[in-house]
């Protein structure tokens, strides 16, 4: 592969978590989105402004090689088609899976005729598609936040899965780093996380004295 792929803007990574898709998964959360869905859990990353610009080969080389593949999130990682297409390759050429999600619906992404989105398509085994609806919230499914997002298996890989989805428990991951600074992944609506961060305000608070 060559070294002079273009690079990805990226918010942020996580090396495993089993939040963010079937088994444990690195998860990569790139930088900008222009459909900028109300409600969004992840509006710092509208933005195209900020993030880290990072080669798909670079990329790889923080996968760990014992997860069972990545998951690609947002911000909108089908405006970086291209270069993540590229990393999504090197990803399953080692054997390891690629869930992707998008605002856009399957049918428009095909739509557009873009070699770039094809190729991220065409190296995505599980993707999950539509915009995120604040008034459609979706409690029962895992990973996704509204009811009108769909699971597609595009390869053979998870096609069980997606028959399976109302038996999968979802879940949220709070990380609390040595400095104090709290981060979460997963979803979860506003209240919730609102009265679970209350909470460890407290507990941290406590543990101070």
């Amino acid at each position: 592969m060559s070294s002079t792929s273009s690079p990805v803007r990226v918010a942020r990574s996580i090396p495993r978590t089993t939040a963010e898709g079937p088994g444990t998964r690195f998860a990569l959360w790139v930088q900008g989105c222009t459909l900028q869905c109300p409600g969004c859990f992840n509006p710092h990353l509208w933005t195209q402004r900020g993030g880290d610009l990072v080669a798909p080969e670079t990329l790889l080389d923080a996968v760990p090689a014992d997860v069972e593949g990545v998951t690609l999130l947002g911000g909108e990682p089908f405006e970086q088609a291209g270069p993540l297409a590229v990393f999504a390759a090197l990803v399953r050429q080692r054997g390891q899976s690629v869930m992707t999600f998008t605002g856009f619906t399957l049918d428009d992404l095909r739509g557009k005729e873009s070699g770039d989105l094809d190729a991220l398509i065409a190296q995505t085994d599980l993707l999950v598609d539509g915009p995120f609806l604040k008034d459609r919230v979706d409690r029962a499914r895992p990973w996704v936040g509204s009811r009108n997002q769909r699971f597609h298996a595009l390869g053979p890989r998870y096609r069980t899965l997606v028959d399976e989805l109302d038996g999968i428990g979802d879940r949220l991951e709070i990380r609390v780093s040595a400095d104090g600074t709290v981060s979460v992944n997963g979803w979860a609506p506003t209240a919730t996380l609102d009265l679970i961060l209350a909470d460890l305000g407290r507990r941290q608070s406590r543990t101070r004295r």
